[in-house]
């Protein structure tokens, strides 16, 4: 019970819904239908993805994470060395049998954005490859794994991508941008400790941060193009912008100040989420 236990920490179940959500949306609104590829997919999206993500970065991220004094909670599990080699086999054994009837119900397209989504959940953290230690490619890639999920709906349920659509995907990729890049001030010290490089201890906490910020107001921006209701989701932008700007000025050595800040993006996700959801209705409705 104890190993089950760390895994589900370890799969960040507060951060469940942040994968789960895109996935389920977009294919729902594009088919109107709750089958079998809806399900399926909502439920890896949910759990095993998440395990996948989470658990290789924590097995990968140990010696770090020994350094960091969040670690070992919602933000993140310090998973028993003794444990390791189990969480990756968790994560192959509970993500396989997914992928096998994704890959069935779907055709190329869909297995190429598939394929990307999972490349990118091992190549953030594993040994090899450790996307999260080159700079801005970690914020590319965070934010992938975020974004993918919706992408891959819209494909596997068979979308027109019109310009509408690029613009709200890509509205969703700079928020995801911004939400790593703030994520990564908190841990500069303990990073820079660890030996670890992110676009915040390369370009420092400051800057890092005034790039969340503009990323995020770039975000709410290109939402004010979309057709009604879409220019309302531009106000769950605002939030996270102003949050983070009260780190607007913080220097490295008072960059884990901004945890408090993170903490609270946790939060903003809720919101943002109801925000979200409550147009998407109204979209629906409306058509």
């Amino acid at each position: 019970m104890r190993t089950l236990g760390q895994l589900l920490v370890s799969s960040r179940p507060l951060s469940w819904i942040n994968t789960a959500f895109p996935f389920g949306a977009a294919y729902l609104l594009t088919t109107g239908r709750l089958d079998l590829a809806f399900w399926v997919g909502t439920i890896f999206f949910l759990i095993p993805y998440n395990l996948a993500m989470y658990g290789i970065n924590d097995v990968f991220d140990y010696e770090s994470d020994l350094r960091n004094p969040r670690k070992g909670g919602v933000e993140g599990a310090l998973l028993d060395p003794r444990i390791h080699r189990t969480t990756l086999i968790a994560a192959a054994v509970s993500c396989a049998p997914f992928l096998v009837v994704l890959v069935a119900l779907g055709g190329p397209l869909s297995w190429l954005v598939l394929a990307i989504s999972m490349f990118a959940v091992v190549a953030y953290s594993a040994k090899g490859l450790r996307f999260k230690e080159k700079p801005f490619l970690d914020s590319l890639t965070s934010s992938t794994h975020f974004v993918s999920p919706a992408v891959y709906g819209l494909v596997l349920a068979g979308a027109e991508f019109t310009p509408q659509l690029w613009l709200i995907l890509a509205a969703f990729f700079l928020w995801g941008i911004a939400s790593h890049a703030f994520g990564a001030v908190q841990d500069v010290i303990a990073d820079r400790e660890g030996g670890i490089a992110s676009i915040a201890t390369v370009i420092g906490a400051r800057t890092t941060v005034r790039f969340a910020v503009v990323s995020y107001v770039l975000a709410g921006l290109l939402l004010l193009g979309t057709d009604w209701p879409g220019p309302l989701a531009a106000l769950a932008a605002v939030p996270y912008a102003v949050s983070t700007a009260q780190w607007w000025n913080v220097s490295d050595e008072d960059a884990e100040s901004a945890n408090r800040g993170w903490k609270r993006f946790l939060w903003l996700n809720f919101l943002a989420g109801a925000v979200v959801t409550i147009l998407l209705i109204v979209w629906a409705l409306d058509r």
